[in-house]
């Protein structure tokens, strides 16, 4: 045994060696015979395997603690290994590194030798290799090629004197470029995989067939030199795309054969993006336990593929992909099962996007499917033929529009500075987009903005002071003739206002989602227009008739303005003076600048936006011809213009949304561009004709800080109408009559709220329990590790960390520092500052104002009972008052900041 142990070791040694020959025989022939780590293998039993009541895999029978009596075993096997192979003598790394500079083209050859004598696989595994990624090639051996490290670790046994090394003692992370050097210096030329034009390792053949030769291994042993290495799995297994009488593989041996790894190289689990079960989950493949199931994604793990680009992979793999190899004509896909498959909790609108869209259908080569069931559930159905067609329809690159979207509630909450704002604004463009957020925080804040303009992402901050008035709906005083109602009398009235919820609401309802058409403002001039007086009875057919005919009707003078001679304003001045009612007009009267806008100003392609009143809009429009007189017997109102009509509501929209000011009475005016919200028109211009299908993209509404107000009384009987099966459109859809308005009202589908709560502000407890029904839920903690580790010397990481335990210690999880506050420190100059003005004052806030804790904090409490010099606090002892003086008295301090720089040793232990 090993040279210099002490007696009773080496005793103990050779009598665990001896009771292993008790059950496998002779040591010497069987370590001959067969592979070190096979002969482990059966000695290997875990806690989970007892707990499992899983059989016993090795030869000893149970008596008493079974796992600790093999691990002995299996370290007397080790110990008696390297006693055989000499294992234990293997040259240190300075001197391993001079043998293999000293190899000559002789020990090369020789090494070769023993492969083609004793075969790969056994050659291989003399000294624990697997099968190479880099190969020699063998130039005078017939063209033949030979693993290029195991060639080399071979070779050294040739040396005078030298010792062959195994993997595990050579190539531990030093070995191997200089390894592959040497045999370049010596003319060998080396075997390596292109890394460009490479076939994918995960490609489900690839991994199919990785699959195969496991089952002959099972049934067989074949393969061995692929899979013997590597122990059975206790928690990830993947489950194959193929029907097999047992469909989970253990996903450590796959990735292995897939990327001619050992089991040593890496891990079996999804804790990081190049373990195991990671790389199989973000190629599309389920991952799950060993009854089959497939195995929730802990939150944690950010590199795990999530969301419609995880559900696309996994509906090729496991539904598309399966039923074209059998020759089926079509595939129907269950949203639950696909739901349940790609790991998904609640979110069945990204399984819908994910099998409705564009990318799907280029990915699987199939055409748009066929839905059943409800517009979005767990039950809805898509079927898919899998017949090849040429006419497969193509969506625009980029399209952010999202169909039958199921409502999302989310509050985000965590400790103050979490990011939870910060990740609001991802949250709602993955939402919104559909697709992955970019991920430079600048690109994203761009996609954000647009939205914003376009009027899909609405933003508030609750307070104290916020009443279901400003969230719902309210009255509020507006001038008489201030709208729709002509004036009639001075003074004001109270009008039903809406408030931000209901006004966001009420746009998610309206809206019909995009077209196929992809118009722009660039070029056209927009104009405001009236058509007919929305207060007088008789004119309330006028828009109802364009709308039908396809044209705006204009008003102003019973004449026909088709003469070219009215290409002038002088002229239109003059005709109209000959009548009666329009004698006293002139070329610069409203009514003559306004028909000559309508007769010569307006041209094809031109907006028309056409108002209700002056606070609403109730139609837009693109002008597609010339001028046009209709009489009409009644008389007026019978100029035309041809317009092609992109959006119309009957009831209107708030003119707010389009203009940035109040319009005004007159009939026909162009809008100044630089006032228009130039994103929400050309939403409004793109949207869907009622022909078309429906399917309206998606709004959100973020409310920020929502535990500041009194939640019960600013969503009021709203509450209800937030369930996700109370929506508009589903099968328990519920409306209220609200309040002022008395109008029926119900929230959208297609609505999302994403809300943030700061749980230093108030306890997630306190919070109304009705809203936490209906909301899920999602931690936001400090993650030290996005901040730097060393800024002017300061590690930040640990300063932060270091922090956080304190407080919990001494107050509790909810009320830590989040990462945020030091994010954007550059300099010890900003930490300082930080900590001055920020930090310290909230320390102080959560301990009211108890300094000796606020010192625990920041490492400057003493035990003594005199002044303190600390790195951040300075304390003085106060001079009781005479008369008051005595032992009896408590000591009492005075506490302040210390001036000048502080010193951050006791927070980076």
């Amino acid at each position: 045994m090993d040279e210099g142990q002490a007696d009773a070791t080496a005793s103990s040694r050779v009598s665990s060696a001896r009771r292993a020959e008790q059950y496998l025989g002779d040591l010497d022939e069987r370590l001959a015979q067969d592979n070190l780590d096979n002969l482990l293998n059966r000695f290997d039993y875990t806690a989970e395997d007892a707990r499992a009541g899983r059989p016993n895999p090795s030869p000893v029978p149970i008596d008493g603690d079974l796992r600790t009596g093999l691990a002995s075993l299996q370290q007397a096997l080790k110990h008696y290994h390297a006693f055989l192979t000499e294992q234990n003598a293997t040259p240190d790394r300075a001197t391993q590194q001079a043998q293999v500079a000293r190899l000559t083209r002789a020990e090369i050859e020789a090494a070769m030798d023993d492969c083609d004598r004793l075969g790969l696989a056994a050659f291989l595994a003399r000294g624990g290799f697997v099968k190479p990624q880099v190969w020699v090639a063998g130039e005078d051996r017939g063209e033949r090629n030979y693993p290029a490290k195991a060639v080399v670790a071979a070779a050294m046994g040739h040396l005078p004197g030298g010792r062959t090394p195994g993997t595990k003692q050579f190539f531990g992370g030093f070995g191997e470029p200089q390894a592959f050097a040497r045999l370049e210096a010596l003319g060998y030329r080396l075997l390596r995989p292109e890394a460009e034009g490479e076939e994918n390792p995960f490609s489900r053949d690839a991994v199919e067939a990785a699959m195969d030769d496991f089952e002959e291994y099972r049934a067989s042993g074949a393969h061995a030199d692929d899979f013997a290495g590597f122990e059975e799995p206790t928690g990830y297994w993947v489950r194959s795309t193929r029907p097999r009488p047992d469909r989970r593989f253990p996903s450590k041996p796959i990735v292995g054969k897939l990327l001619h790894k050992p089991a040593s190289a890496f891990s079996g689990g999804w804790s990081q993006p190049q373990t195991a079960a990671a790389l199989l989950h973000n190629a599309g493949y389920v991952i799950t336990d060993e009854s089959d199931q497939p195995l929730p994604l802990p939150e944690s793990h950010a590199h795990l593929m999530r969301g419609a680009e995880r559900a696309r992979l996994v509906a090729l793999n496991y539904f598309i992909a399966p039923a074209r190899e059998a020759g089926r004509p079509a595939v129907t896909i269950r949203v639950g099962d696909l739901h349940g498959m790609s790991g998904l909790v609640r979110n069945w609108a990204n399984v819908c996007q994910a099998l409705e869209g564009s990318k799907f259908r280029t990915l699987a080569a199939v055409s748009e499917p066929r839905r059943t069931g409800p517009v979005q559930g767990a039950s809805t159905e898509y079927t898919f033929s899998l017949i090849p067609t040429a006419s497969m329809p193509e969506v625009p690159a980029g399209e952010l529009s999202m169909s039958n979207t199921k409502p999302t509630n989310l509050i985000l909450f965590g400790p103050p500075g979490t990011g939870k704002t910060y990740a609001t604004a991802a949250e709602a463009v993955r939402l919104l987009c559909g697709e992955p957020v970019p991920e430079d925080h600048g690109e994203l804040m761009k996609v954000y903005r647009r939205l914003s303009e376009e009027g899909r992402i609405e933003f508030v901050t609750f307070h104290q002071s916020m009443s279901y008035e400003d969230f719902v709906e309210g009255l509020r005083p507006v001038t008489n003739g201030d709208g729709d109602e002509p004036a009639t009398s001075a003074g004001f009235r109270l009008k039903p206002v809406p408030g931000i919820f209901r006004r966001i609401a009420s746009s998610a309802e309206r809206d019909r989602g995009r077209s196929a058409s992809a118009l722009h403002l660039d070029g056209r001039q927009v104009y405001k227009m009236s058509i007919g007086n929305s207060a007088l009875p008789q004119d309330a057919p006028l828009f109802a008739q364009a709308l039908a005919e396809g044209c705006t009707i204009f008003g102003f003078a019973d004449l026909d303005w088709s003469d070219p001679r009215f290409a002038e304003p002088a002229e239109i001045a003059s005709a109209m003076q000959r009548l009666d009612d329009w004698a006293g007009v002139k070329p610069g009267s409203p009514s003559v600048r306004m028909t000559d806008i309508f007769r010569n100003r307006l041209k094809p392609g031109d907006i028309l936006i056409v108002t209700r009143g002056n606070l609403l809009v109730r139609a837009v429009g693109e002008v597609t011809g010339e001028y046009e007189f209709h009489p009409r017997p009644e008389g007026d109102y019978g100029h035309r213009r041809a317009v092609r009509w992109l959006w119309s509501d009957a009831e209107g929209v708030p003119a707010t949304e389009f203009y940035r000011k109040k319009f005004s009475q007159l009939t026909l005016y162009p809008l100044v561009p630089e006032d228009l919200n130039v994103p929400v028109l050309e939403r409004y211009m793109n949207s869907r004709t009622p022909e078309e299908p429906a399917a309206p993209d998606p709004f959100v509404l973020i409310i920020d800080e929502i535990n500041r107000a009194n939640v019960s009384k600013v969503f009021g009987e709203l509450i209800t109408l937030l369930e996700e099966d109370k929506r508009l459109g589903c099968d328990n859809e519920l409306h209220i009559k609200l309040p002022y308005s008395r109008e029926r009202f119900g929230v959208p589908q297609n609505l999302h709220i994403i809300g943030t709560m700061n749980t230093a502000d108030r306890s997630i407890a306190l919070l109304d329990t009705a809203l936490r029904r209906r909301f899920t839920f999602r931690e936001l903690m400090p993650d030290p590790n996005v901040l730097s580790s060393n800024v002017d010397g300061i590690d930040l990481r640990k300063l932060l960390t270091t922090l956080n335990d304190r407080i919990e210690y001494l107050f509790d999880r909810d009320h830590q520092i989040g990462h945020a506050y030091f994010i954007r420190c550059e300099t010890k100059e900003d930490v300082d500052d930080v900590m001055r003005h920020k930090i310290i004052p909230l320390l102080a806030e959560y301990f009211y104002e108890d300094w000796s804790k606020v010192a625990a904090v920041l490492g400057d409490l003493t035990p003594q009972e005199g002044d303190i010099d600390g790195a951040f606090l300075v304390r003085r002892r106060l001079t009781a008052p005479t008369g008051l003086a005595g032992d009896e008295m408590a000591p009492r301090y005075r506490w302040k900041m210390k001036e000048g720089a502080f010193s951050y040793q006791n927070l980076q232990p």
